[in-house]
């Protein structure tokens, strides 16, 4: 579908430099997080940062990317992809200590939201689940 890119850059001082923009394309799910993730390292570095916590909550980022820095081919690779899995490598190396760690989806609504307004909607409404006994 249409792709957008979402993220919430903080800096060590608590200063919050939000990341909205629609890419006008369209691709999976994983090409947009991957694109945000890149717009992200991207606008750090503009901002001069040195070293990066990145979170996300795709799961195929952290296996591609988490310990690209160690080791030469990352873990199962997704051919379509791999270009700017590639790009996203050199970005990271760009940096003094990359840190990228994966969390669930309820804690990444934020970035989310972002990333759904750069397209015009609304942010998710998550209905908590009840709890079986």
């Amino acid at each position: 579908g249409r792709m957008a890119v979402g993220a919430v850059i903080t800096s060590p001082s608590g200063q919050v430099h939000p990341l909205s923009r629609a890419l006008h394309a369209v691709g999976c799910n994983n090409e947009a997080e991957l694109r945000a993730l890149m717009a992200a390292l991207s606008e750090a570095q503009a901002l001069g940062a040195r070293q990066v916590k990145l979170f996300t909550d795709n799961s195929i980022l952290v296996e591609q990317l988490g310990d690209s820095l160690d080791r030469a081919l990352p873990a199962r690779p997704i051919e379509r992809l791999e270009a700017l899995f590639m790009e996203a490598r050199v970005l990271m190396r760009g940096f003094d200590q990359v840190c990228l760690n994966w969390v669930p989806r309820h804690r990444n609504g934020q970035a989310d939201a972002l990333a759904r307004a750069a397209l015009g909607m609304l942010p998710k409404v998550s209905v908590p689940r009840k709890r079986r006994r």
